[in-house]
């Protein structure tokens, strides 16, 4: 559980330097330049990534604490909530209404993913991870209501973009839900212990 904690720390603390304080970000990658300050944020952020994904798995093996057991049924209200989580992650580097109606798909993504996950499971790793990037994602939306956003790099605007977004995200939600998810996290999640 530590490493998890330790993970959590560094992954979502080097995301929340612009949250604390957006100009000191701005002096120390001036400062340090662009390439250093994004190899710096880069690698803590993989440690913390890392981290987070052993610690996980770590406490889940080891005899997981159960902090509320959610009824089987909120699995199915978590498949349905992950279906724009994926098309929100598409529209986040695709311009266009989508991207335009949201404001910030990519931290409505992760609000959506964590609280779909929050729904499902119960225990006390599950509630750090989702949890944590859950009051990440909040604390950085409403950051953004007295910052100026850094823009994120993407496709140019395009007439198809959110369709592209729609059916690129469908494909997606459909690979996790029957492969990638049980392939990458051994949880299948149609399957009973999901």
């Amino acid at each position: 559980m530590l490493w998890l904690i330790v993970g959590l720390i560094l992954f979502l603390g080097v995301h929340s330097v612009a949250i604390i304080d957006a100009q000191w970000r701005d002096r120390m990658a001036t400062r340090l330049g662009p390439v250093v300050w994004k190899a710096a944020y880069g690698l803590i952020a993989l440690l913390g990534l890392v981290l987070v994904v052993n610690g996980y798995e770590a406490a889940r093996s080891s005899g997981a604490i159960l902090l509320y057991q959610a009824p089987i049924w909120m699995r199915h209200i978590t498949l349905l909530l992950m279906l724009p989580v994926f098309v929100l992650l598409l529209a986040a580097y695709l311009p266009g209404r989508i991207q335009r109606a949201t404001k910030h798909p990519m931290l409505l993504a992760v609000k959506v993913w964590a609280f779909a996950h929050l729904l499902a499971n119960g225990t006390l790793a599950d509630v750090l991870l989702f949890g944590g990037f859950l009051a990440w994602a909040v604390a950085d939306r409403i950051s953004l209501k007295r910052r100026t956003p850094v823009p994120v790099p993407g496709a140019p605007s395009g007439r198809f973009n959110d369709g592209i977004a729609l059916g690129g995200g469908l494909v997606l939600y459909l690979l996790f839900l029957f492969w990638l998810h049980q392939a990458l996290f051994g949880v299948a999640p149609l399957g009973a212990s999901g």
